[in-house]
């Protein structure tokens, strides 16, 4: 049997997945590595640290697929796939492998400051209309500025090519192609796909060119970026060390757009909202990229082999999702695993009209609030731990919420139902929460990996594992459906209440 195995490199672990022809994961392994929190307000990660659990995650599932019968690596594997947390910066020498310095998360916010001279200067309105994004520091741009500016001696050697950057899976192909070893460091390729590549704040996402209008605003040197290639479409071969034998690398995406394509959310006017450390709601707006009247981000989805045109989606981004019950779990020590929370928060009818505003890493769609933070307001005497995991859970979809009513005033659609997937979404709790508060059906498919194998569709289609968009559409399967059950006015009622206590968290660091 021949799988697909896809590397899905999130905030908080490494997984290693494969599927069958029939898109069903046959086999996982999974391995957390470090959040490191220097001071207020910055998250980082080691890039060695996220390279080895990647690895050992792939050579664990290598194992199981021998030990289920599949005599070698190249037998098994027909192609490799790659999704990633997206934004998250790593800049490493190109010689060695080694990274200059920890890599900067996604959620990080040093580069606040930068972004606000920039916005003072008049340049918003610019970067949105060439990136299709709006100016904060989630995104790459400033944080590899920061990177070239703090390190000793960084920007000289960018400029001279010395050194290489890369979002989380240029770092990921770098090293498996032979950025692993000093002595196979020369091989290695330095590559991105354009969904990872729109994420920058650097690429021209109607042409797919890095811009160089923008690299001179963020000060970037052409030198120091990867060549931005197809996100379906084999780039190159892993290195025979790592696994036994060469394996194509044949699909490449960010972890919201591999989700919606594993959604088959291939027509214009589909969405998916995936529930992971954050939550990432994307819809399809077909080869128009549509510019945003609200504060949504307009993205590459998924690019086709040379020659074809991109996708591209509507965005909204809430920074917090799984993460704030994580926050329960380790910052509150309310519950023992992110599981019980379910339980806990189905305890009380209500919260007791508690609010939390879970903008620890500030306030993503439609708002943009970078200086915003955690809020919790409402409470009482009465107010207990129940009350407080309810309020958790209610804010996850009171996020999603916001998000979905700028993308229905984005779009002109009216949209029928939510495709859901990500970890979060087999609380069933939560899921029925999203319903109510959207006044739309909300539809959990059967296979909830949707991320990782999103990625493997990208792959499969490129090497011919899989034939076309259809076949991968009649894969698509309903495991539950949930209907709204709330009233019009009681819908109408919590949503007010809650943009009261997200005004409340506003601007609280500035």
């Amino acid at each position: 049997m021949s799988t697909i195995i896809s590397l899905d490199q999130g905030t908080t672990s490494s997984r290693s997945i494969a599927f069958d022809h029939a898109g069903t994961p046959l086999a996982s392994s999974q391995q957390e590595f470090r959040q490191i929190f220097p001071q207020p307000g910055w998250v980082e990660h080691d890039a060695n640290e996220i390279w080895a659990s990647q690895l050992a995650t792939l050579q664990s599932l290598k194992q199981k697929l021998l030990i289920a019968g599949i005599k070698s690596a190249q037998a098994a594997i027909n192609s490799i796939a790659i999704t990633n947390q997206r934004e998250t910066t790593v800049l490493w020498e190109r010689a060695t492998g080694k990274p200059l310095a920890n890599a900067i998360v996604w959620q990080d916010r040093r580069t606040a400051p930068a972004c606000d001279a920039l916005r003072k200067a008049g340049k918003a309105a610019l970067i949105q209309r060439k990136t299709g994004l709006v100016l904060d520091a989630y995104f790459s741009g400033t944080k590899l500025a920061w990177l070239l500016d703090n390190m000793p001696g960084a920007r000289k050697r960018a400029e001279n090519g010395e050194l290489c950057f890369g979002t989380i899976d240029s770092w990921l192909i770098y090293k498996l192609t032979g950025g692993h070893s000093v002595a196979t460091a020369g091989k290695a390729l330095h590559v991105t796909d354009a969904s990872n590549a729109s994420r920058t704040l650097l690429l021209n996402i109607h042409t797919s060119q890095w811009d160089d209008e923008l690299l001179k605003l963020f000060n970037i040197p052409r030198a120091v970026l990867p060549r931005v290639v197809p996100s379906s479409g084999v780039v190159g071969m892993t290195d025979a060390a790592l696994l036994g034998a060469e394996i194509p690398i044949a699909g490449i995406a960010g972890d919201q757009q591999a989700a919606t394509f594993g959604q088959a959310c291939f027509a214009p006017g589909m969405a998916k909202n995936t529930y992971g450390t954050g939550c990432f709601m994307l819809m399809n707006t077909g080869t128009s990229a549509v510019a945003s009247r609200n504060k949504l981000l307009t993205t590459v989805a998924w690019q086709g082999p040379a020659g074809t045109r991109s996708a591209y989606a509507l965005e909204g981004s809430v920074f917090m999702g799984g993460a704030t019950i994580q926050w329960l779990r380790d910052g509150l020590g309310l519950i023992k695993t992110a599981s019980e929370v379910e339980a806990l928060a189905a305890s009380v009818e209500d919260t007791g009209d508690a609010y939390l505003v879970p903008a620890f890493a500030g306030l993503g769609t439609p708002h943009w609030d970078g200086y915003a933070r955690g809020t919790l307001v409402g409470m009482t005497r009465g107010t207990g731990r129940a009350h407080i995991a309810r309020a958790a859970l209610e804010a996850i979809a009171l996020q999603s919420t916001d998000v979905f009513e700028a993308m229905r005033a984005d779009s002109g659609i009216a949209l029928k139902e939510l495709r859901v997937d990500g970890g979060a979404c087999a609380n069933n709790l939560l899921m029925q929460m999203q319903a109510d508060f959207l006044g739309v059906p909300v539809v959990r498919p059967k296979v909830t990996e949707t991320t990782a194998l999103g990625a493997a569709y990208l792959a499969g289609l490129a090497t011919g594992f899989w034939k076309d968009a259809i076949e991968i559409s009649a894969q698509w399967q309903m495991d539950r459906r949930f209907e709204p059950k709330m009233s019009v006015p009681q819908r109408q009622a919590k949503l007010a209440r809650w943009r009261e206590a997200v005004e409340r968290s506003k601007g609280w660091a500035q």
